[in-house]
């Protein structure tokens, strides 16, 4: 049986793969994080009651930073220049739970589903951080993309969503 590894060379060593011939096209790529909580660590994130400071906020600007640096933190992951990184947070109240939704754009030879990952991913880190002190038993689950676009491969979308608004 001969497997055929994107990042695997013939001779079984690590790569780079090569994307030089590749031409640009326009690239969406959006992910999911969800964080489990305690109601009332959800409450009170939800009226800035939260001592370390505004969470939401905190982490948008954490999950942007991560889209952008991606490269840096995944082994063998094309550097990209993102033209647009968004994050949306949806509080459920009845879950006690926030949905985290990154989305990000480029125009480049390869796609960008690493960078909305990790801005979903380091998102929900952060509010983590921010809340542990009240609330050590956050969960962080569901961490996957949701639909990415452009590229040989083409548009793929998830068939079933969590959140009503994705």
């Amino acid at each position: 049986m001969t497997w055929d590894f994107s990042h695997i060379d013939k001779k079984g060593n690590i790569r780079m793969v090569d994307i030089t011939s590749k031409e640009n096209t326009e690239r969406i790529a959006k992910a999911l994080a969800i964080v489990q909580m305690n109601r009332e660590t959800l409450f009170k994130i939800k009226e800035n009651e939260v001592k370390k400071g505004d969470v939401i906020t905190t982490a948008k600007i954490a999950g942007i930073m991560a889209a952008k640096r991606t490269s840096e933190l995944i082994p063998l992951c094309h550097n990209i220049n993102l033209t647009h990184a968004e994050i949306e947070f949806i509080l459920r109240e009845e879950q006690n739970s926030i949905e985290i939704i990154s989305t990000v754009k480029c125009r480049e030879k390869t796609g960008a589903e690493m960078e909305a990952l990790t801005a979903a991913s380091v998102a929900a880190l952060t509010i983590y951080d921010m809340c542990k002190s009240i609330d050590k038993s956050m969960v962080i689950e569901k961490i996957c993309l949701l639909e990415k676009s452009g590229g040989k491969s083409g548009h793929w979308k998830r068939n079933e969503l969590s959140s009503d608004n994705t």
